[in-house]
């Protein structure tokens, strides 16, 4: 008997789309068929891996040929001065523009979301977005939401505002944040919500721009991490905790002396060259050795002697060998790395990342720094304060292999197949 065909919906970066990777392979092992609804840039990619593709586009067609998740690499790009900003004044031009967007790509794909749901007839849908694409709501078929992002996006009155950064044990600022993301924000929901009853979904929760799935709901965070809520989730949540895929691409650590660090600001923050530049100076004076993730722009970046990189690399094949990690604070690599045991210098630059960092930073899991502020000594020295903890160490490799024990890939796996059993 055929399995099960299962659809998996991310949007369109590499984070959320390798985050169902690790989920479709442990599927795709059990029998199920795995098929990817993705943009056409990313036409290919998982093919390449060995999933079926369902293309569709949020945008016109560009002249140029694409890579993979080209247009959010243009906007954080043309954007990217706001990261220099505290994060209340990024809301109004750079948080807002974002949502627009993403609302904009959600209204422009429905009809085609609604042709390939019709040809593929999955048994479940999986989608891990932030905000609603009424297709998946309206297909009547069990419907999955993943929660890639920091869980701040699940809203709490006894935590900080998501996007805010702010430390979760002084409320300082909290209301002002609040009050100035929904002036900002209340019209574009407002304005999307009756397009999604228009198109066959509920109206959208008060505030929110995607709904609940009544079938299950999956949030990445580990318990070590996670925020002690004044109001618990639903029934329908489950925490996966870290969700790492399995990797084949093979990968050695260089030789040579010193500790191994990795720099990643993922495919998005590694776009600007300059900060990147600025980084690999610092670094360059580090004892260490580094390997770099060096992202979109590799060819404008020269890595110093005690360097190796490269455009793509398998981070999960890395992390293992490294002995810490200097990242943006995106929530695939801070879950991955605390998955690994390893601690964080976190340069947060827009959307959950400053969450995360401030979290690392408040647990003692890692230091939060200023990516455009901070200097060479600063960095090397947080670096070395980090290395030196034992009793950090000690704490990171207890929760590493308590996740690693438990992967969230089969628990996801299974809770999915629940829902087809």
């Amino acid at each position: 008997m055929a399995g099960p065909t299962i659809a998996f919906f991310p949007e369109g970066a590499y984070g959320p789309t390798n985050n169902c990777v690790g989920i479709g392979r442990v599927l795709q092992e059990r029998g199920a068929r795995v098929v990817f609804v993705v943009e056409e840039s990313f036409a290919g990619t998982l093919e390449a891996q060995g999933f079926e593709e369902a293309l569709m586009r949020l945008k016109p067609k560009p002249e140029v040929e694409e890579e993979p998740g080209q247009f959010w690499k243009d906007f954080i790009r043309d954007t990217a001065p706001q990261f220099h900003r505290p994060t209340i004044d990024q809301l109004e031009d750079l948080i807002l523009p974002i949502w627009q967007e993403l609302v904009d790509g959600a209204r422009s794909v429905d009809e085609r979301l609604v042709e390939i749901f019709d040809e593929l007839r999955p048994d479940v849908i999986v989608q891990d977005n932030v905000v609603a694409f009424p297709a998946v709501l309206a297909s009547g078929r069990p419907w999955v939401r993943i929660v890639s992002c920091n869980p701040l996006e699940l809203k709490d009155p006894a935590l900080p505002p998501v996007f805010s950064g702010y430390p979760s044990a002084d409320t300082v600022g909290w209301d002002d944040f609040r009050r100035r993301y929904r002036e900002l924000h209340d019209p574009l929901q407002r304005e999307f919500s009756p397009f999604c009853v228009e198109r066959g979904a509920p109206p959208l929760p008060e505030g929110e721009f995607v709904h609940e799935s009544p079938f299950l709901d999956l949030y990445l965070y580990p318990a070590e991490a996670d925020y002690a809520r004044s109001r618990p989730l639903g029934p329908t949540w489950q925490r996966l905790e870290s969700c790492v895929r399995e990797v084949t691409e093979p990968w050695e650590p260089p030789t040579g002396d010193g500790k191994l660090v990795y720099l990643s600001l993922g495919s998005l923050g590694s776009g600007d060259v300059e900060l990147m530049r600025r980084l690999i100076g610092f670094l360059a004076e580090s004892e260490h050795r580094v390997v770099v993730s060096m992202g979109p722009q590799h060819a404008a970046l020269e890595l110093a002697p005690n360097m190796v990189g490269a455009e793509f690399l398998p981070q999960p094949a890395i992390l293992p060998h490294v002995d810490l990690v200097v990242t943006h604070g995106g929530n695939n690599t801070v879950t991955e790395s605390l998955h690994f045991g390893k601690p964080m210098v976190v340069l947060p630059l827009f959307w959950d990342q400053y969450d995360n960092a401030q979290r690392m930073d408040e647990l003692g899991l890692g230091i939060r720094l200023a990516p455009y502020e901070v200097e060479g000594d600063e960095l090397r020295g947080a670096i070395d304060r980090l290395l030196g903890d034992e009793a950090l160490a000690r704490r990171l490799g207890a929760i590493s292999a308590r996740l690693q024990a438990r992967p969230g890939t089969a628990v996801a796996a299974d809770a999915i197949q629940a829902l087809v059993d």
